[in-house]
């Protein structure tokens, strides 16, 4: 009976150590940086539904239906695309941080295009394509989509653009200056997707006057003790396969990474509010415009400068609670 006593005694305290070491650990994790949460999913989408509760509220959304009927599902694999658009040499950018002595997404190097196709279909490569005109190319290529007007009007139909990356190439946290909403649409291997709101830019320790965060953390892993704003910041994720199409309302931030290689289509529309599109001509003329001659007038010091009124705007944030 006594044995008995202390075998139970033991194994109380073991289990009363491991609750511990459990809620330790749980409180640990939940204090790692980021509260990420899965992207609505549907297969298709009325316009009442869509406009009432993602387009309106601004909310993502994943459309895995919208590419059924396109031609380009299944027509536009990588020896197609090959075939139509050839040797073109495209201009190739790489993971690393922004260069403060060059204009923003200043090229790491170039390539024709059928071989930069083969390399990121044959093995990792941090090299990507970015915004890429392939219908000016190849317009024949327009026919094999379809710009989803049943659900929404405004789109920038002389703008469609289109990403191409290998596995390992990362897209830096950022929005988009010109503040469209956005129909993204995958092909090949999966894609991975952060998606924050706009209200979260400087605890996502945005650069003053630009459109694009502090580059030195790791989105996948933030180090809390040196970015402390990060933590507790609300956000999405998303694993986009072939054929999926991601809704990003205007102003979300998004950071990419290619899990394999692959390539994507960017529709753009523009917001139906007028204050929308007057903050899209000021991005355009003062973070695109003013900004760039600045940069390119003080380089590595305005960078600097830039960078640490990024970290004091997102300690000030932090410490007032905010976003609310």
């Amino acid at each position: 009976m006594l044995i008995r006593r202390v075998v139970l005694i033991r194994y109380f305290v073991s289990s009363c150590v491991v609750s511990v070491l459990l809620l330790a650990l749980i409180r640990e994790i939940g204090n790692m940086g980021f509260i990420l949460r899965p992207v609505d999913t549907v297969e298709n989408i009325s316009s009442s539904e869509f406009k009432n509760h993602y387009l309106q509220p601004r909310r993502p959304l994943i459309i895995k239906g919208l590419t059924g009927s396109w031609p380009a599902k299944e027509k536009w694999t990588p020896d197609y695309l090959k075939q139509v658009v050839g040797k073109k040499i495209v201009p190739l950018y790489d993971n690393s941080k922004a260069d403060p002595s060059k204009p923003i997404n200043s090229a790491a190097a170039e390539m024709p295009f059928d071989d930069y196709i083969d390399l990121i279909m044959s093995e990792p490569t941090e090299l990507r394509i970015f915004f890429f005109n392939i219908f000016k190319h190849a317009p024949q290529l327009l026919d094999d989509i379809a710009f989803p007007k049943e659900l929404m009007g405004g789109f920038l139909e002389s703008m469609p653009s289109m990403f191409f990356g290998g596995s390992n190439s990362v897209t830096f946290l950022h929005y988009d200056i010109d503040l469209p909403h956005i129909f993204h649409t995958h092909f090949g291997g999966k894609k991975h997707v952060i998606l924050f709101e706009n209200k979260w830019k400087r605890r996502l320790y945005c650069i003053p006057n630009a459109t694009y965060a502090l580059e030195d953390y790791d989105v996948l892993n933030p180090d809390i003790q040196k970015f402390p704003s990060l933590e507790g910041v609300e956000g999405q994720e998303v694993f986009l396969e072939h054929g999926d199409t991601l809704f990003m309302p205007t102003g979300y931030w998004h950071w990419m990474k290619y899990i394999e290689g692959g390539y994507s289509l960017s529709l753009r529309a523009w917001d139906a509010s007028v204050s929308r599109k007057a903050a899209s001509i000021y991005n355009l003329a003062i973070k695109g415009g003013v900004d760039s001659v600045l940069k390119m007038s003080f380089k590595a010091k305005y960078a600097k400068y830039r960078e640490g009124l990024a970290v004091k705007w997102a300690n000030r944030e932090l410490a007032a609670g905010k976003p609310f």
